[in-house]
This record gives structure tokens, C-alpha cells and sequence, in this order.
């Protein structure tokens, strides 16, 4: 289960039409003023096209199974997947970039830097909220998630990887300040604020969300982002790792809690005196 995922079974592609925008146009107008609420609203309405759930006050809630759905981990799973997603991006495209050298200079030494140039890592959407991470797919990945999982042979384990999709909700993260750049807030640290979701990779406004998020056997995505095997395989195994590491320390917690006092404090002076 360690290993790289089985390949997927890529199934002939039918054309297939460009889905319209969830917030058909004329989209109203971002609001200016008013409760906060309503600018994180309109926000996403006009700026994203993304539908959210009808209703006043806050959280502003995002409809998931339309434009996305969203897969939720551990941030510490999810940060071990998004290094380990950018790494292997890394190497490809340095693997690329040296081949590509050799065949124009086969008799030239590589040129230093090449891999420090190139792009980060693949970049769908990814937000955090507290100790979770939430990483958006392709509409329908919700369903396919339990199939996939006992394909990749992690269905009879227990893992904290859920998925929400058609009809479910997800806490629609910060949305840019008036008068911004136009990308939303970042988190301050790794683990992200301790309320509010926050986007650690955000949405591009202006850009389809759909031709950069991980679908099965990636059909219509570009090239830097994982198909959907390999990152639930990437996610199952760090929630896994994340499980056994949290159970070792409870385990180890527990026995030192177990232990006489005395030892913890280490020999008393009187054992010293009787040696």
C-alpha cells in the first residue's frame, strides 16, 4: 500500500461540452458596505461564479457538487501530501528539463538552476481550517472516493479522509479585503488560523475552477495537477501515517502515565546512600 497507486483504466473520452457557470450572468455586483457577510457572498457569486447556500449570516457556506467537490484530512496529512505532490512535480519536470538539454547539447554539461526555476507544485485549490485541510476535486470525486479507496486496497482500514459533495456544504474561506490585490488572505503559519477557513492555494478569479482541479484519469486538466488515484492514494497513505504516529504517542502517554512516581523523578537519596 506504500507504493506507487495501479495505473487507472483511462476510458475512451467523449466530447464533452464546457459546463456553464453555476451564478449565471449578469452576476450582481460584489457588495461594498454592509455586513461582511455579504461581501464574502458576493464575492464568490460574482467574482468566482460559485454557488453558495441561500440564507443570511455567517459562516457564508459554498455549494459543493456543482463547480467542486472537496476532500477533508488531517493539515497534517494534507500538508505531507501537498510536499510530497510538489516534490515528485519537481523531479518530473527536472527529469524533463535534463532529457530536453541532452538532446539539443549532447555533449554539454546541464546548466545549474534548471530545477530551481521551475513551478512549485500542482496547484488546484486548497484551503485549511483549524486542524483540517480542505483539497477540491472534480465534481463526483465524492462518489468515487469509496471505490477508489478499495481499489488502491485502503477500504478495510480506518482513515480520517472524508469527502463532501452533491448537496453537502463546505465554510467558504476568507475572501480578498476591498481594495486588494484580488487573492484572498493566506494563513500565518503551517497549520493555519484556529476559525475561519483560510485558502492556502486560492482560487485564480477569472479562471474556470474545473480545468485545474484532480479528476479520475485527469480527462480536461492540465498537466501539473495529479489525477484523483494518485492523490487519494498520496492522502490515504499520510492519514495512515498520521494514525499510527498519534497512536504510538497515546500508547506511549499511557504508559508513562502508569509508571511510579518514584521513577519518574529518578532514584531517591536514600537508594543513593545505600549503594
Amino acid at each position: 500500500m506504500v507504493g506507487a497507486p495501479p495505473p487507472v483504466p483511462v476510458a475512451p473520452a467523449a466530447p464533452v461540452a464546457p459546463a456553464p457557470p453555476a451564478v449565471p450572468l449578469p452576476r450582481r455586483a460584489p457588495a461594498n458596505g454592509g455586513p461582511e457577510w455579504e461581501r464574502v457572498r458576493g464575492w464568490y457569486e460574482s467574482v468566482l461564479g460559485w454557488p453558495t447556500a441561500p440564507g443570511p449570516g455567517e459562516p457564508v457556506r459554498l455549494r459543493a457538487g456543482v463547480r467542486f467537490d472537496v476532500l477533508d484530512v488531517p493539515a497534517e496529512a494534507g500538508h505531507a501530501t501537498l510536499e510530497r505532490l510538489r516534490r515528485s512535480a519537481r523531479s518530473q519536470r527536472g527529469r524533463d528539463s535534463g532529457r530536453g538539454r541532452e538532446s539539443r547539447r549532447p555533449q554539454g554539461p546541464a546548466s545549474s538552476g534548471s530545477v530551481a526555476s521551475v513551478a512549485a507544485g500542482p496547484g488546484f485549490p486548497v484551503a485549511v481550517r483549524g486542524e483540517r485541510m480542505l483539497l477540491l476535486v472534480a465534481a463526483g470525486g465524492a462518489e468515487e472516493l469509496p471505490g477508489l479507496l478499495e481499489w488502491l486496497e485502503w477500504g478495510s482500514l480506518a482513515l480520517d479522509l472524508t469527502a463532501v459533495g452533491a448537496g453537502g456544504l463546505m465554510d467558504a474561506p476568507l475572501a480578498p479585503e476591498p481594495g486588494s490585490t484580488g487573492l484572498p488572505p493566506r494563513p500565518p503559519d503551517r497549520d493555519g488560523l484556529r476559525g475561519a477557513a483560510v485558502w492556502l492555494r486560492p482560487p485564480e478569479p477569472g479562471c474556470e475552477v474545473e480545468s485545474s482541479l484532480p479528476a479520475l484519469s485527469a480527462l480536461g486538466t492540465t498537466g501539473a495537477v495529479p489525477d484523483l488515484a494518485r492523490l487519494v492514494h498520496t492522502l490515504a497513505t499520510q492519514c495512515h501515517r498520521v494514525r499510527l504516529v498519534s497512536g504510538a504517542a497515546g500508547d506511549a502517554d499511557r504508559v508513562i502515565s502508569r509508571w511510579p512516581a518514584r521513577t519518574l523523578r529518578g532514584p531517591s537519596r536514600e537508594h543513593g546512600r545505600g549503594r
